[in-house]
């Protein structure tokens, strides 16, 4: 069966590829923006190229699992909602990149970065340039469900489904830039902003769209998927940032210590901070915030995390928040299918065993 769910994954990605390039190709006809208009043309080629450029998709793959939890006939409805979904993330890298300053996204640049090459002495052009490009594929994301061909009731649904995704995850933005201003921010904190940031959008609203194009009535249910999509949210959060500091570079294709560099407090930052003292301390504060952190430094900072017992403990943690996802996932075989419950049940565990 875990053969069978795989090959069923990459089929999801394979096929929406597909349809995600031919949606970017032809929606520029659909927006009918001025003949005249040189922007609107880059913009949507910027859009283009971030969107088609790597991922894995999981979104996609999480609606259609859904949507099989309650049959594994086609569903209508779908195809318009991964593209809402795929659209909604595209906008959320444009502007995660413009308020991390980030040059690169997905081994090319980031859309603000491109603007910046083409608008060098108007950098007030190319930071509007960029925010209405995200602005773009969030409108994007709403109207590709409005105009499905499904009825009236299933297309506001799953709008409001994603306009309350959209929103949920601003929050979550704002929050985590407060968090790093906040010392004695705790582990619920950590645990909001994932939930907020990512969860709710990445994870909770595909399954509700997926449920909702399959007549499974996602209301019904609503505290049981909020309880998964938390904890997979957070587990996956926590892997990211573990891997930020003890993960393998090469592997990655980044380099280690970005959160040290940018000062953000992370699960792992904050399990460092709360599990040294004196000198070990001093030195994980020196490279926290400090752009120009060196390799050695975080390779440093890297040892005491290993010494001190944080590698171990995050590594437990995240185990653990994924074995209750797991947990609830398992109690929906009274509910619905087989096949479709034990592929939520096993990608807790998956999302945590990467690259580990």
């Amino acid at each position: 069966m875990i053969q069978q769910i795989l090959d069923r994954v990459a089929g999801h990605e394979r096929r929406f590829n597909t349809l995600f390039e031919e949606y970017l190709d032809t929606v520029g006809a659909r927006i009918g923006a001025p003949s005249f208009s040189r922007f609107t043309p880059d913009c949507l080629q910027l859009l283009k190229d971030l969107s088609l450029r790597g991922g894995k998709r999981i979104r996609v793959v999480l609606l259609h699992e859904a949507a099989r939890l309650v049959t594994a006939e086609p569903v209508d409805g779908l195809d318009a909602a991964a593209l809402s979904i795929e659209l909604l993330q595209t906008h959320g890298l444009v502007h995660d990149d413009l308020i991390d300053d980030s040059p690169t996204r997905r081994g090319g640049p980031s859309t603000y970065y491109a603007y910046r090459e083409r608008f060098p002495g108007h950098p007030q052009t190319a930071l509007g340039l960029t925010v209405l490009a995200g602005d773009l594929a969030l409108a994007l994301s709403l109207r590709v469900l409005l105009d499905a061909g499904l009825p009236v009731a299933v297309r506001q649904a799953m709008a409001e489904v994603q306009t309350r995704a959209a929103a949920d995850t601003f929050v979550g933005q704002i929050i985590d830039l407060e968090r790093d201003f906040d010392d004695t921010a705790g582990e619920e904190t950590l645990h909001s902003v994932a939930d907020y940031k990512t969860a709710r959008y990445s994870i909770l609203a595909p399954m509700q769209l997926g449920l909702l194009a399959a007549g499974g009535q996602p209301d019904h249910f609503v505290s049981e998927l909020r309880d998964y999509a938390r904890l997979v949210g957070i587990c996956g959060q926590m892997r990211d940032d573990y891997l930020d500091l003890f993960g393998d570079a090469a592997t990655m294709g980044k380099p280690t210590g970005t959160d040290l560099r940018d000062g953000r407090r992370s699960y792992t930052v904050s399990a460092l901070l709360s599990a040294v003292s004196g000198a070990e301390r001093a030195v994980v504060q020196a490279a926290l915030g400090d752009p120009s952190c060196t390799p050695e430094a975080v390779a440093a900072v890297r040892e005491i995390g290993e010494n001190r017992g944080v590698r171990d403990r995050m590594q437990a943690d995240m185990r653990r928040h994924a074995e209750r996802a797991s947990a609830v996932a398992a109690g929906w075989r009274t509910r619905w299918r087989e096949e479709a419950v034990t592929f939520f049940e096993l990608l807790p565990r998956w999302s945590v065993e990467r690259e580990m």
